[in-house]
């Protein structure tokens, strides 16, 4: 089915915001090497500094969600938009560590309303929420991917405060668009009367929403996507060190002048990209698979791919066997996100979608997080061993939580009609 015109406006503007997102979020540890040289502080203490960029991102997700609920969803991404840009235009003009301290937060601040805010316009406003679905993941993935090599590339030749400056630009652009990007940010739900901007929105009413939204399936996504998070985030932060370490990436002898190419960057940004296939195939699936169904299989999968890195990180197997596992990871590790995606819309209403998937990136970005944290514990105190082990683990949980939403899902139909009803009151 090919989108219509309201489908493929609200595609561009949702997937040129979720790619800069990730091309700003990116691009900062690049910075952080540069900046180490340049600001006589240590290591810990930067690392403070880029961690309270980072913990606005997951945390403001729910505020995030309420105002997109209550404001609507092309003001917020706009607004995300324009912060993200402003934030590393000061981090252009900073001369201090608290400078950059302030631009960090800024940034964090902007970014963390964009994930609740562009999926509840695509959940509310895309005929064909599959098929977007798919190319906004694939927009994030070259964000993700594009930000890190463009910094390390600019940096080559120019100044970090002017490249800093130069990210910022395709931000301003993609603001010029979207103001004049021309949607209905409703057409999906066009019969809901409520699935518009809730002006009136109270805290009793937030608290009987949320109330209502955790005493249905909803709750069972909230609790797989916590699982998804912290896979996804530990493995993505503790494998490209992982990969560093093994013998067979280490020995690989590089054409002269090439020696300063780390060989497992480049397999790690060819995982991410093999991503953005998994992100367009999880994406179209969801027009035919039902989301639970989707997120147990692929669940399962996860958990068999994380416990086959056992044996490659634990013998001197070649580097073939470790860049076909690292693809299968990557199209994986993506293919699941349209999916849940995909749960939130399917069991939630759309007048409570930017509540819902507030919670939705709290979890996934907020609670996932904690894995960097046990990742880290676990890596210095036991082995990578015991590291994939856990991973399979979140996976495993993941899954089982998945079986029940697939077993039980329909009892919480009248999720809707409840939370209609409270908005009536």
């Amino acid at each position: 089915m090919s989108l219509n015109a309201n489908d493929r406006s609200i595609a561009a503007f949702t997937m040129a915001g979720h790619a800069l997102v990730h091309w700003f979020e990116t691009s900062i540890p690049i910075f952080l090497v540069v900046w180490l040289a340049e600001f006589d502080v240590g290591v810990a203490l930067f690392g403070v500094v880029v961690a309270l960029g980072y913990a606005p991102f997951g945390l403001g997700a729910l505020p995030g969600g309420i105002l997109a609920d209550r404001y609507g969803t092309r003001p917020l991404v706009l607004a995300c938009l324009g912060g993200m840009s402003l934030a590393f235009l000061v981090l252009a003009a900073a001369s201090s560590i608290y400078a950059i301290a302030a631009g960090l937060i800024l940034w964090g601040i902007a970014a963390s309303v964009y994930h609740p805010a562009g999926l509840a316009l695509i959940s509310t406003g895309v005929e064909d929420r599959g098929t977007v679905f798919a190319w906004h993941g694939i927009a994030g993935n070259a964000g993700i991917a594009l930000g890190p090599f463009v910094a390390a590339t600019l940096l080559i030749f120019l100044e970090w405060s002017v490249v800093a400056a130069v990210l910022a630009v395709p931000g301003v652009l993609a603001v010029l668009y979207g103001l004049g990007a021309e949607f209905d940010p409703t057409a999906a739900v066009a019969d809901d009367a409520d699935a518009g901007p809730d002006e009136a929105l109270s805290p009793a009413a937030l608290f009987s929403d949320s109330r209502t939204l955790f005493a249905s399936a909803f709750a069972v996504v909230f609790v797989l996507v916590t699982f998804e998070g912290l896979y996804y985030r530990g493995t993505l932060t503790y494998l490209p060190e992982i990969l560093h370490g093994l013998p067979a990436i280490e020995s690989l002898a590089l054409p002269a002048g090439l020696e300063g190419i780390q060989p497992a960057d480049y397999i790690y940004v060819g995982l991410l990209v093999v991503g953005m296939a998994g992100q367009y195939a999880g994406g179209k699936l969801t027009n035919r698979i039902a989301p639970a169904r989707g997120l147990a299989a692929i669940f399962a999968v996860l958990a068999v791919l994380a416990l086959a890195f056992v044996p490659v990180t634990a013998s001197g197997v070649g580097l073939a066997p470790i860049v076909a596992l690292c693809g299968l990871l990557g199209f994986f590790l993506f293919a699941i996100q349209p999916f849940y995606q995909n749960a939130v819309a399917v069991f939630t209403p759309p007048d409570a979608r930017g509540l819902s998937y507030g919670y939705t990136y709290l979890a996934e970005f907020g609670f996932g997080s904690a894995s960097i944290a046990l990742g880290g514990f676990v890596l210095g105190e036991f082995s990578q061993t015991v590291f994939f082990a856990m991973i399979a683990a979140f996976a495993g949980i993941g899954g089982l939580f998945a079986g029940a939403l697939l077993v039980g899902g329909d009892r919480f139909a009248g999720t809707a009609e409840t939370l209609e009803a409270n908005a009536d009151d």
